[in-house]
């Protein structure tokens, strides 16, 4: 039977959750995901697990931060006067807001903290510093 192999397309389904449990994604009621191996589709620990299974085979897999959405970085933290943010934009703790760079980018943050004077924005990946475990059953090798 095939095995993966880096550079092949494949097809799997997937459950991904923190480390409490909570799920943070699936393919559940979805089509399977699609992508190449080794290509850089998807983050880099769970790429590095595909090599070797043969469709119908499931595994378990943790992913530590730096082989996932990497760690949180600090300087990707921003506290804005609250002034600088609209009036009629309603927010609260865990508003995700799109900001403007100096150079024209549009980059998305999320509302962490609100105080009188200040908003903090944090502009990481939601799954920044954090160990991850995906459930995984492969598909299909091939398109």
């Amino acid at each position: 039977m095939a095995q993966v192999q880096s550079g092949d397309t494949v097809k799997l389904h997937y459950k991904g959750t923190l480390q409490d449990g909570t799920v943070f994604d699936s393919s559940e009621g979805r089509d399977p995901l699609q992508f190449e191996v080794g290509a850089g589709q998807i983050i880099p620990g769970l790429d590095e697990a595909l090599p070797g299974m043969a469709p119908g085979d499931t595994k378990s897999v943790t992913i530590e931060p730096e082989q996932a959405y990497g760690d949180t970085n600090p300087n990707a933290i921003q506290s804005v006067p609250r002034e600088t943010i609209p009036a009629e934009l309603e927010i609260a703790v865990g508003t995700a807001l799109q900001v403007e760079t100096t150079d024209g980018r549009q980059i998305p943050v999320t509302v962490t903290e609100i105080n009188d004077e200040n908003v903090v924005l944090d502009a990481n990946h939601p799954l920044a510093g954090k160990t991850l475990t995906f459930d995984i059953e492969l598909v299909a090798i091939g398109d």
